[in-house]
């Protein structure tokens, strides 16, 4: 009754290539992510999938819609659950303007202290892990025995990736993050566990997301 995940990072918009930060801030593809998105639409129209699940801002939307639209797989529910992480008052500036205006506080961001939380309302590392693994927690509950599809963020790949690995929320980023590359974990009931990483060999290119993000 083994659990199979395969999550997907949303194509890339006009500001993941200004390295801006997005959080939940609703951008859409740019037409380099169109084409990404296309592209992971074909390397998945033969995979079955019990269920599709998607972040509800528009650049994972419309990169779920592309891949769902090709698989003919199920319709997407749509959750916020499965956002980005908000950035609070860094959301909408570059990583270069966050550090110059918030010089402490990029620090700490930086630094992925889990307890740190941005100024205007953003979440913290802890707390923004803990929405992702209760997320996980409650599609290994619903599909058992399942493979299911998630479209989302490079954040919450992010805590994904430690959560199966192993790793610590406060750890450098030893991994990449690729705009629509092909993620795959599976849970056997007591944990999960790492099946493939950043599988982008259907991509041209494809942008990593910031270490620190």
């Amino acid at each position: 009754m083994k659990t199979r995940l395969c999550l997907v990072r949303h194509g890339e918009t006009s500001w993941n290539a200004e390295q801006r930060l997005q959080g939940h801030l609703d951008i859409p593809l740019n037409p380099v992510g169109e084409a990404q998105a296309a592209a992971t639409a074909a390397s998945l129209a033969t995979v079955h999938f019990a269920a599709v699940y998607s972040s509800d801002l528009q650049r994972a939307r419309q990169t779920a819609t592309a891949i769902t639209t090709r698989n003919r797989a199920a319709a997407v529910e749509f959750h916020d659950r499965l956002r980005e992480r908000n950035y609070g008052a860094f959301q909408g500036l570059t990583y270069t303007e966050a550090e110059t205006r918030f010089p402490d506080d990029y620090r700490r961001f930086k630094q992925r202290d889990p307890l740190f939380t941005f100024p205007g309302g953003g979440e913290s590392l802890s707390e923004f892990a803990l929405r992702v693994e209760n997320v996980l927690a409650d599609l290994a509950a619903s599909h058992g025995g399942q493979q299911v599809l998630v479209v989302t963020h490079g954040g919450v790949l992010d805590i994904v990736h430690r959560l199966a690995a192993g790793k610590a929320l406060d750890a450098p980023r030893d991994f990449t993050i690729p705009n629509a590359a092909l993620n795959w974990i599976e849970y056997d009931g007591a944990r999960w566990h790492l099946v493939s990483w950043a599988d982008k060999r259907h991509l041209d290119g494809a942008r990593d997301e910031l270490p620190n993000a």
